[in-house]
Order: structure tokens, then sequence, then C-alpha cells
């Protein structure tokens, strides 16, 4: 396996990556808490125009300066963290970890952690204390970032809130 930087020409292979998971519990914020909740979806990869309505989200990231860290094996993407450029926050100390996916044959690999702490490698050495993750609520996904020492955030990032109301909202502190 190959981590490296990505290159601009490099980001719609991010679309390619096997996001195919069998969802069976999410969980809900109430009172401040996680609670599981039973919800069932069987995502057969990206949800229909994923591709269309955030690619450009990605290259404008990308452009700001934003950090694309690619896995590669056998020179195909399977696994992408993205770090975004903009601090936020109320000290302006946080970065967002805007992206985090690893293909379906490599989830429980040690990849997606290995993705994680390169991403707060390189926010550390952007000088952010904190970085802010906006994460999908599905059971492991969450598993996923509690595990890796990320907790419910107390800050919440009001646009980002916004742009994704029913994420799980998390910090890592750097």
């Amino acid at each position: 396996m190959i981590i490296r930087e990505l290159r601009r020409e490099e980001l719609n292979e991010i679309w390619s990556i096997d996001r195919s998971e069998k969802i069976e519990n999410i969980y809900r914020l109430e009172d401040g808490r996680l609670v599981l909740k039973p919800e069932h979806h069987d995502m057969k990869g990206w949800p229909p125009g994923e591709a269309e309505s955030y690619g450009p989200l990605m290259f404008d990231c990308f452009d700001r300066g934003g950090t694309f860290l690619g896995a590669f094996e056998e020179g195909k993407l399977k696994g992408v963290s993205v770090i975004e450029s903009r601090f936020i926050g109320r000290n302006g100390d946080r970065l967002q970890l805007k992206f985090l996916h690893v293909a379906h044959g490599y989830r429980k690999t040690g990849l997606g952690r290995t993705l994680f702490e390169r991403a707060v490698d390189k926010a550390r050495n952007l000088g952010a204390n904190t970085l802010y993750v906006s994460a999908t609520p599905s059971e492991n996904t969450i598993d996923f970032y509690l595990h890796i020492g990320c907790r419910v955030t107390d800050e919440v990032d009001r646009e980002l809130f916004k742009l994704e109301p029913d994420d799980i909202h998390l910090e890592f502190t750097i």
C-alpha cells in the first residue's frame, strides 16, 4: 500500500472507491448522548448524484490548499482522507477532516486509522489543535471514530451542522 498526496487530476478517482456497506444501526444525538437506533440501509456504492454535487466542493477544497491523502494498491485508490485548509472554531484552531473513506474490502485492516493518523499529523503541522469531524451516523463509522479517540464535540460548527444535520459532529484533540 502506498499512501501519498493526490494530484488535482486524480480527484475524480475518489468516486471509484467501493463504498458499499450494510448498515443495520445508526447513531442519533439525544440530550448530548449517542443513542443507537435500528435503521437498515444497503449501500451499494455512492448515492446517486454524490460525485456531481460533492465533486466541485472537493476541487474547491484542493484549490484552497486542502490536503488529499490517497492510499493506492496496484495503482488503484483504496482509501482517501481530506483535510480542509480553512481554520474554524471559536479560537480559529480547528481544521476539518472533510472526508475519510476506505474501500469495502480494506475496512478493519488499519488503513482507516493510518489515513486518519496521517491527517492528524498534517493538521498538527498546519497549526491546528483540534480535528473536527462531521461523520455519517452509521454504527460502524461512529464506532471507528470513537475507537481512535474522537469524542462528540461541545463546539458544533454551525455551517457544517447546517450542511449535515444528521451527521454526528466529533472532535479529536491533536
